[in-house]
């Protein structure tokens, strides 16, 4: 999804001096997440009172930053290697008032040794733990988690499922090498959330209308810039972009899942 390029990327004397598309600004979630789930997930999550609050692959640290604002005096930590996003994620921490309770580092989360934390976060995000290659990363990625939780704390993994068996038609559109290994099924992945030392507390999954929103809300900016600069010497290249982006859509659309569970750690 990244590969749509930001403002600006474009410098050469004759380029003109508007900018590139817009990047992401209708997005909240980098993700098929809703406000009313977000909300729901928040309350949920904030029940247990953690003290301390650690988001892997923490992006633009939207959940991380809400958790803490609906539990006072808890801490926080974001790991991610973006950048950009981090800096979005300060920026948004500093408005809401939690700039001393959060800190957002740019770094690897493979072997981290930020944690335990009573509360972790790893929503789209368990490839960040481990250098195995999807999709033999995840119960590594599981038992890192594990790890990095206290006995009493939760775990909020956000990790993808065929919600059925892909076709090799359907296949062949997604992304490069799509294979229907790719991921689990939604009982193989609670299964292997067993296996690596929890119980799910709590199970739901994205809906269509989340994942349109999300799909679309990710593409709007660039597309209405498109209309309106057809001729700008980015338009080639990021029309294609565009275009291939929505054409996996299309493939994947109803096939690929996300699913967001809430874990317990098993006493050891």
């Amino acid at each position: 999804m990244s590969d749509i390029p930001p403002p600006g990327a474009a410098s050469s004397p004759a380029a003109p001096t508007s900018p590139g598309p817009p990047r992401l600004t209708r997005l909240v979630f980098h993700g098929p997440l809703s406000e009313r789930r977000a909300d729901a997930l928040v309350r949920r999550l904030a029940a247990n009172a953690p003290a301390t609050v650690l988001d892997l692959g923490c992006g633009w640290a939207e959940l991380l930053l809400r958790v803490l604002a609906a539990v006072p005096g808890a801490t926080g930590t974001g790991v991610d290697l973006s950048g950009d996003d981090l800096d979005r994620a300060r920026r948004a921490a500093r408005d809401r008032g939690l700039a001393d309770r959060v800190t957002l580092l740019e770094e690897s989360a493979v072997d981290t040794g930020r944690g335990p934390a009573d509360l972790v976060l790893c929503v789209g995000s368990s490839q960040a733990l481990t250098t195995v290659e999807p999709p033999e990363h995840l119960p590594r990625a599981l038992r890192a988690l594990r790890e990095l939780v206290t006995d009493d704390g939760r775990v909020l993994l956000g990790e993808g499922f065929w919600q059925r068996t892909p076709t090799p038609a359907e296949l062949s559109g997604m992304w490069p090498r799509a294979s229907a290994s790719d991921h689990p099924g939604l009982a193989a992945l609670l299964d292997l959330t067993v296996e690596a030392g929890f119980r799910p507390e709590w199970t739901e999954t994205a809906t269509l209308e989340e994942w349109e929103e999300f799909e679309s809300a990710y593409q709007a900016d660039v597309e209405v810039w498109l209309a309106r600069n057809p001729g700008h010497p980015l338009a080639a290249g990021t029309r294609e972009r565009a275009d291939r982006h929505r054409a996996q859509w299309m493939h994947y659309r109803g096939v690929l899942g996300l699913a967001f569970l809430t874990l317990v750690p098993v006493v050891r």
